[in-house]
């Protein structure tokens, strides 16, 4: 009777046990789940940003930029990162879609694998620089270059002409955007062969952007309520 009572007691702890050890994968799964999204878009931001800390030192860059915008549903617009040099700005808006990106420069909606018809990224952006432009009116001519910057799980199904260099609106892998703006700087250099912008013009232009930034956090929390949607 003893050995029969202990050895019910040893299968009861089994199960019990064994109960726990489910509910915690779960748990630590549940958890995975949660945090993997916000994660992805973190390490998307981390590897432009590594590459943006790499430019050479006329060129200056800044990141998360929140600026007013009348004609924005938000009152406000949000520029990923402003490339400063001395040849033009390159205005970068980032993508953490996963899937097939259908799309054309004309198009006014693009498609992703065929489950949501996100706004086009390139007229986003062009709406942004046009911003800019009204931002630094002092600086006349300045080139921009639009370049929408996606992360490695999505594949290109877009205009051709969108990967080209020649194009001043480019659309790029993350891993790709260091080598391109050193290209796309090598064909701005020889079609325009004089610089643009001295070096205290780009500290000029940096500073006018950084004045214009705002970082009040309750507007910036308001303008991400209001924007929603998916980066």
């Amino acid at each position: 009777m003893f050995w029969s009572k202990l050895a019910s007691l040893f299968k009861r702890s089994d199960k019990q046990d064994k109960a726990r050890a489910k509910s915690t994968v779960a748990t630590s799964n549940q958890q995975k789940r949660t945090v993997k999204p916000s994660r992805i878009g973190e390490l998307g931001e981390y590897k432009i940003d590594v590459q943006l800390r790499q430019m050479p030192r006329e060129i200056r860059y800044i990141s998360d930029v929140l600026v007013r915008n009348p004609k924005s549903r938000t009152g406000y617009s949000q520029i990923d990162h402003v490339v400063i040099t001395p040849y033009g700005l390159f205005v970068i808006e980032t993508k953490n879609y996963k899937g097939e990106i259908k799309g054309k420069r004309t198009d006014k909606r693009w498609n992703v694998s065929g489950r949501f018809n996100p706004y086009n990224p390139l007229r986003q952006n062009y709406g942004h620089m046009k911003i800019l432009q009204s931002l630094l009116s002092e600086f006349q001519n300045l080139t921009f270059v639009s370049i929408i910057s996606f992360t490695l799980r999505c594949r290109f199904s877009v205009d051709p002409e969108l990967r080209k260099i020649e194009s001043n609106e480019l659309v790029i892998y993350d891993v790709e955007l260091s080598d391109y703006i050193e290209r796309k700087l090598r064909r701005l250099k020889y079609e325009i062969s004089e610089p643009v912008l001295s070096e205290s013009d780009v500290n000029r232009v940096y500073e006018l952007i950084n004045k214009a930034n705002i970082t009040n956090p309750q507007a910036r929390t308001e303008h991400n309520r209001l924007a929603g949607g998916i980066k």
